[in-house]
């Protein structure tokens, strides 16, 4: 659908509210998977309701640590939850909340399970990451009191926690996409295990405005038809984290048949040619709640505009498949590395303009600061240019959908470790996680240079190298 440029914006959003609340799918070209994905409109109302007896539930559970198995859609809402704001939630303290969503055997090996309990988080229940992290866990945790499930109805996941007797299985809507999913089970029973007000982050959701958010799809997709297409959104320092989640939303959504919106979120004012920009002020962890609604709806309008169907993810798909081939014809074979100190004349050699750069580290979490350094770095050698940054495999599940079915002006410099990697077994595979990270990488690397994308693969020890 082309909605061409128009002076009424908002009398134009109240055309397209009334037609997205009316699950009207000509809003996206023919074939889209809107009928079966557009339950996240009604289910703030439906999760307020829920509120109070989840909230209940999970001021019950007794362990002052929660780890959080999932991958996408499953795991980014609550990360921003959980890094926004601990609440008291048990009568001895503050309840931590641990998301893992990596392979890296590292991280993994790291977890801590000692007073834990285990959300495993899947809507397929099927999901390569959550089902080996789960496998590990329950191998040296296996104790159904301390866990819970959120997947969709009759999955293989739901189907093994009523086997195994987890404490809980939440079976959300079933038409409600990963990266739709932050306001239905999968972010508000995380959030209630952290303490949040859950009715009052549903009660802010349903309080927006409608229109202005609708206003801001029409403006993001307009934008980046007309080559602004560098979606930068600014945000206060604390609320940093929001980025992982909205990357995940445009991308996804909008990062495909060539075109789309790439989110570049950052805590300091980037301008450029070809940014759109957009200004958060949050001014509390439940004005979250606002925020989410908010983008929900502008990404689908922006969609719209674009011409695409922004329900569906063709290359996280791809991305998948690539993995399982690298992983049935093992041992993994030998990529070519180059050495971090050619990064940055590499890109100064290849970025033109309207480019952007992907940072993808397939390192140990608890890069963030160094990572967001090396992110700023490079924007300022491009004299401004438009830099995100983000762990592998996390992205392949959020902005790989972007750099593989977007437009081609991606440069992705791969960031893999040069050390060994500690061996951390993955029980029932003939594969530990190691071998999974780096057939994650290695699928990833011959998906992108398959599309034409310009990439470079290095190796370090340290994010300081790369130079």
């Amino acid at each position: 659908m082309n909605l061409g440029s128009t002076d009424n914006t908002q009398g134009l959003a109240a055309l397209l509210e009334k037609r997205l609340f009316d699950r009207d799918a000509s809003l996206w070209p023919p074939g889209n998977v809107s009928p079966q994905r557009l339950g996240w409109l009604d289910v703030p109302a439906r999760i307020m309701g829920e509120a109070h007896d989840l909230m209940a539930w999970a001021s019950g559970v007794e362990q002052s640590r929660v780890i959080l198995l999932g991958m996408g859609g499953s795991s980014l809402g609550p990360a921003v939850l959980a890094a926004v704001g601990r609440f008291p939630a048990t009568a001895g303290g503050s309840r931590e909340m641990v998301v893992c969503d990596t392979t890296d055997p590292q991280t993994v090996g790291s977890l801590d399970l000692s007073d834990a309990f285990v959300v495993v988080s899947s809507k397929s229940g099927t999901t390569l990451e959550p089902n080996a992290l789960l496998a590990y866990v329950w191998s040296r945790l296996p104790d159904p009191s301390r866990y819970a499930a959120i997947t969709d109805p009759n999955t293989p996941l739901a189907r093994l926690a009523a086997e195994r007797g987890f404490r809980r299985t939440f079976e959300n809507p079933p038409d409600i996409g990963g990266r739709y999913s932050v306001l239905s089970y999968f972010g508000m029973v995380p959030a209630a295990l952290m303490g949040y007000d859950v009715a009052a982050l549903c009660d802010r959701a349903l309080s927006i405005d409608r229109r202005p958010a609708i206003a801001l799809g029409v403006e993001m997709g307009e934008a980046a038809r007309s080559g602004k297409d560098k979606v930068t959104i600014i945000v206060p320092e604390h609320y940093a984290s929001f980025g992982l989640w909205v990357e995940q939303l445009i991308a996804e959504s909008t990062g495909k048949q060539g075109t789309g919106c790439v989110p570049v979120p950052t805590t300091e004012h980037e301008d450029g040619h070809d940014r759109y920009l957009v200004t958060l002020d949050p001014k509390s962890p439940e004005d979250l709640g606002a925020e989410f609604f908010r983008w929900e709806l502008a990404v689908p309008i922006a969609g719209s505009v674009l011409g695409i169907d922004p329900f569906d993810e063709p290359n996280v798909a791809e991305s998948k498949a690539n993995t399982n081939r690298v992983l049935s014809n093992l041992p993994l074979p030998s990529l070519e590395t180059m050495p971090p100190d050619t990064v940055f004349s590499w890109l100064a050699r290849e970025f033109r303009p309207g480019d952007y750069v992907s940072l993808q580290a397939y390192l140990p979490f608890g890069h963030d600061a160094a990572l967001e350094t090396l992110r700023r770095r490079v924007r300022d050698h491009l004299h401004g240019a438009p830099v995100t940054a983000g762990y592998g495999p996390r992205f392949l599940h959020s902005t790989g959908q972007l750099h593989k079915g977007g437009p081609n002006t991606v440069l992705a410099v791969q960031i893999v470790r040069r050390s060994p990697q500690p061996v951390v077994a993955i029980p029932g595979e003939r594969y530990d996680f190691g071998t999974l990270i780096g057939a994650q990488s290695i699928g990833d690397y011959e998906s992108l240079v398959a599309h034409g994308r310009r990439v470079l693969r290095v190796a370090v020890d340290d994010l300081d190298e790369v130079s």
